[in-house]
């Protein structure tokens, strides 16, 4: 397994857009979060609402890039056709996927680590609040918890799918669809089923910290759904990648 570890570390490593993905991850994240947290008022010593959650509004916009750097970990190999070569030189083809999962989650960890604690950090220093620590770090870890199953998820879909476009369409499509769908459905069970079936409007539940009897799903419970979607499109990706010539 070292081996196919060191083979997917270094073609990750060697891509160009290794550099500059993970850097947009952080920016995206972090820039969303500050425009948020900036344009809520907040007159008094404390905050009402969610500052912790407001500050972490960029997640939604990081993902995007954390689904692309991943796709591109699978699909790019398909539109150069390496795929053929490294299944050659690898025959182990669930050996193939589990080191690129290892290889994109060990890139995404920091990026989204880094992401996650200066958004934090700057939407308590910009909206002060009380609140308790452990539901910040819930809050704070469970976004990168999100962002790493994301990456997973994208991996998993450009495995079964195999064009990085397409790929990339149909993970955003997972992702912000069932916000849309449960906005326009006309009851109010649906559309609480919906949110809950969601694995972005699922997983993001994590990072509340007030109000969490009025959440759809509870924020660990939430977490798992979109750990569902990630292992249920590995899961399907590997059986892909076995049963094709490539």
């Amino acid at each position: 397994m070292s081996r196919y570890l060191r083979a997917e570390w270094t073609k990750l490593r060697t891509a160009p857009e290794t550099l500059w993905l993970p850097l947009g991850i952080v920016l995206a994240t972090v820039a969303v979060g500050l425009v948020v947290a900036v344009n809520i008022p907040c007159p008094g010593a404390h905050c009402g609402g969610d500052p912790t959650k407001a500050g972490l509004t960029g997640v939604q916009l990081g993902q995007a890039v954390v689904a692309i750097l991943a796709v591109l970990a699978v699909g790019g190999e398909y539109g150069t056709g390496m795929i053929h070569g490294t299944l050659a030189a690898m025959p182990r083809r669930w050996g193939v996927l589990a080191a690129k999962a290892a290889v994109v989650t060990a890139v995404v960890t920091p990026a989204a680590t880094v992401a996650v604690a200066v958004s934090a950090l700057a939407g308590r220093r910009i909206l002060p609040a009380e609140a308790a620590l452990r539901t910040v770090l819930r809050a704070t870890g469970g976004s990168v918890l999100y962002l790493m199953l994301i990456g997973l998820l994208a991996l998993g879909v450009a495995t079964l799918v195999r064009n990085a476009a397409a790929a990339i369409g149909v993970v955003l499509a997972l992702l912000y669809l069932f916000p849309i769908l449960a906005a326009a459905a006309p009851d109010p069970d649906w559309e609480r089923h919906l949110l809950q079936a969601g694995p972005m409007t699922a997983g993001l539940a994590v990072q509340a910290t007030t109000g969490l009897d009025r959440l759809p799903i509870g924020p660990w419970a939430g977490l798992g759904v979109t750990a569902a979607w990630a292992l249920g499109a590995l899961l399907v990706g590997t059986a892909a990648l076995a049963a094709r010539d490539a």
